[in-house]
């Protein structure tokens, strides 16, 4: 390679292509003539090439004029592709110009809808995994209603799952492993603002701080038991 042509080669802008773009465009479904069209596009904006002609991106490519002129439509049709009016200010002609921003909006939206899915997905095992905890440690299968309640703690109460095992937790080693008592120690969690299990430990030992000693002697001296029954006096 000779010096002029070494020169050449590395002043040449580079054309950057997002990773997720190259990743997603079938999930888009953009063919690969559409996806070369769109990435010939962005290099004619890059350069300051507002309007890219068929003629254009015909020379670029191995499409005919005709074909390249259609390419453009169904990018539009598909609202990969933009092409609006512009007012130059200093002439006060109006011209027209090419924007990909309907792809970029295209890329987010279809990304969000994945994330979506996947929490979805992944909420849908979490529950699942739950109800599994419930029912070994109730050693048997919960009732329709104990389920209808299980499912009311996250789409109702909004309660997350790490929280829903603490309070099953205290359920076990409280001794009163129902649904009703479970209940009462989400609501008071969520009543003080309690929304981690660390909180929900902290929120526990200023409750048992607050227990009259005496309370505490007429228990028969239960230091040595794990748990404690501290919403007893709720």
């Amino acid at each position: 390679m000779n010096q002029h042509v070494f020169m050449k080669w590395a002043q040449q802008k580079h054309l950057s292509i997002p990773h997720l773009l190259l990743e997603h465009y079938n999930d888009l479904h953009i063919n690969e003539h559409e996806f070369v069209a769109l990435l010939h596009i962005q290099s004619f904006l890059d350069a300051g090439d507002a309007f890219p002609t068929p003629q254009l991106l015909s020379d670029r490519m191995t499409l005919e004029i005709e074909d390249c002129a259609k390419l453009i439509g169904t990018l539009v049709r598909k609202r990969f592709l933009a092409i609006e009016n512009r007012l130059d200010e200093e002439s006060g002609i109006l011209y027209e110009y090419c924007s990909l921003e309907p792809l970029w909006a295209a890329l987010v939206g279809h990304l969000e809808k994945v994330d979506s899915q996947r929490e979805t997905t992944d909420q849908a095992e979490m529950e699942g995994q739950l109800y599994k905890r419930f029912e070994q440690e109730f050693a048997r299968p919960l009732s329709p209603i104990e389920a209808e309640t299980l499912s009311m703690w996250f789409d109702q109460d909004q309660h997350s799952t790490e929280l829903i095992l603490a309070a099953l937790r205290e359920a076990v080693v409280s001794g009163k492993l129902n649904f009703r008592y479970i209940d009462r120690i989400l609501f008071e969690w969520k009543k003080n603002g309690v929304q981690t299990v660390e909180q929900a430990k902290a929120h526990s030992e200023r409750f048992r701080k607050k227990v009259p000693q005496e309370r505490k002697k007429n228990e028969g001296q239960q230091k040595n038991i794990p748990g404690f029954h501290w919403l007893e006096n709720l």
